[in-house]
C-alpha cells in the first residue's frame, strides 16, 4: 500500500514539474499582400497583433483572436506603395502582456535575388498546382496550407526538395488535399517556398469555393443495356446520379436514373443499367447525363446504338437415343439371320425333292 502511494506521488510530481509548452510565435512571414504566423502553447484566448510598416511609418495593423495553437493567415489591404523596404511584426499578447514577438523585413518593388522561380501556382477544390524551376540546382522547403477563415486547417511541409530544370521543363510539385472539404464553403490555398541555404522566401495564395465535381470517363452501350464510368474531381464528396435517356426517331423510349457511389478526387466507379428487353433492330440515340449533388447537369456524353437483326436460331435436331439405335441394329441382324436360315432350309428341301 505504501509503495503504491509513493508511485502515485512520483507520477504527480513528474506531471507537476514537467515544463509547459512555451507560448511563442515560432514562425512568421509577410509580404505586402499577406502574412502567416505560427504560434505554440496554450494560447486560447490570447490575441495576435500584426503590424506592417514602411520607412514613412505604420501602414496597417491586424488583430487576430486565437482559439489555440496553429498557423494563422491574414491579408493586408494597403493602397499603392512606392518601391522600398518594409517590415512586419507579430506580437502574441495575453492579458495585456506581450509574450512573444517576431519580425521580418522585405523589399517591395525590386527584383529579388532568388535562385528559383514559380512557373505556375493555383489552388482549388482538389489541391495545389505548383510548378518550379531553377537554372542552378537549389534546395527548398515547401509549406502547403489549406486555410478556412483565418486559420490553417492543415499545413504540409516537404523538406529539402532539390529544384532544377528550366522554364520549359519545370518540376511538378503539386499536392492534393487530404482533408474532406465542405460543399459551398470558401477556402484559401497558400504555398510558402523557402530557400534552405539563406531563408529567402516567396508565398502565393488564392481563394476558392469548394464544390462537388466529377466527370464521365467512359461509356458502353448495346442492345441489352448501357454503362458509364464516373471519376471524382474534388475533395468534396460527390453524391450524384447518372441519367440514361434512350431515343428513337426523336421519341423518348426510356429514361433510367441510377445513383452513383460516393466519389472523391481520383475515385472512379462504373454504373450499369439494362433495358427492359433486347432492343428491336434499328438505330437508337443514347444521352448519358451526369447530375450533381443538387441535380444540376455536370457532364453529358451522347452515343448511337445500332441494334442489328438477331441471327435465326438453329433448328435443334432430335437427340439420338443410343439405346434405341442399338436395339434397331440388333433386330435387323436378327431378321437377316432368320431370313438366311430360312433360305438355307428352302434350298435343302428343294434339293431332296429333285432326287
Amino acid at each position: 500500500m505504501r509503495r503504491s502511494i509513493l508511485i502515485w506521488f512520483a507520477i504527480v510530481l513528474i506531471i507537476a514539474t514537467a515544463p509547459a509548452e512555451t507560448k511563442e510565435v515560432v514562425d512568421f512571414h509577410s509580404d505586402l499582400h499577406s502574412c502567416d504566423v505560427t504560434v505554440t502553447g496554450d494560447v486560447a484566448g490570447s490575441i495576435l497583433h500584426l503590424g506592417l510598416s514602411s520607412q514613412r511609418g505604420l501602414v496597417q495593423t491586424r488583430t487576430v483572436q486565437l482559439d489555440g495553437p496553429g498557423t494563422w493567415v491574414t491579408t493586408w489591404d494597403v493602397p499603392a506603395q512606392e518601391a522600398g523596404p518594409f517590415s512586419a511584426c507579430a506580437e502574441l499578447i495575453e492579458d495585456g502582456t506581450v509574450l512573444s514577438t517576431r519580425c521580418t523585413n522585405f523589399y517591395y518593388g525590386g527584383r529579388e535575388s532568388l535562385r528559383f522561380d514559380v512557373r505556375d501556382f493555383h489552388a482549388d477544390r482538389r489541391g495545389i498546382t505548383l510548378l518550379l524551376y531553377s537554372e542552378d540546382l537549389t534546395v527548398v522547403d515547401i509549406y502547403y496550407m489549406l486555410v478556412r477563415g483565418d486559420k490553417a486547417v492543415s499545413v504540409t511541409k516537404r523538406s529539402s526538395i532539390p529544384i532544377s530544370g528550366s522554364l520549359w521543363a519545370p518540376a511538378d510539385l503539386s499536392l492534393e488535399w487530404r482533408q474532406i472539404l465542405e460543399d459551398g464553403e470558401e477556402y484559401l490555398g497558400r504555398v510558402k517556398i523557402v530557400e534552405v541555404r539563406d531563408g529567402r522566401t516567396r508565398a502565393f495564395m488564392n481563394s476558392f469555393v469548394a464544390v462537388a465535381d466529377a466527370e464521365i470517363t467512359d461509356t458502353y452501350q448495346d442492345e441489352t443495356g448501357a454503362s458509364a464510368t464516373v471519376m471524382g474531381r474534388s475533395r468534396v464528396p460527390f453524391q450524384g446520379a447518372l441519367q440514361f435517356d434512350l431515343y428513337q426517331g426523336g421519341a423518348l423510349l426510356r429514361s433510367i436514373e441510377e445513383r452513383t457511389p460516393i466519389l472523391l478526387a481520383g475515385d472512379d466507379e462504373t454504373v450499369e443499367i439494362a433495358w427492359n428487353e433486347t432492343l428491336d433492330p434499328g438505330i437508337y440515340y443514347l444521352s448519358t447525363k451526369l447530375l450533381g449533388n443538387d441535380g444540376y447537369l455536370i457532364d453529358v456524353e451522347e452515343n448511337v446504338i445500332e441494334a442489328k437483326i438477331p441471327p435465326r436460331p438453329r433448328v435443334a435436331e432430335a437427340p439420338v437415343d443410343e439405346g434405341s439405335s442399338t436395339s434397331r441394329i440388333l433386330a435387323a441382324i436378327l431378321i437377316i439371320l432368320i431370313a438366311a436360315s430360312g433360305l438355307v432350309l428352302f434350298r435343302r428341301r428343294r434339293g431332296k425333292g429333285r432326287r
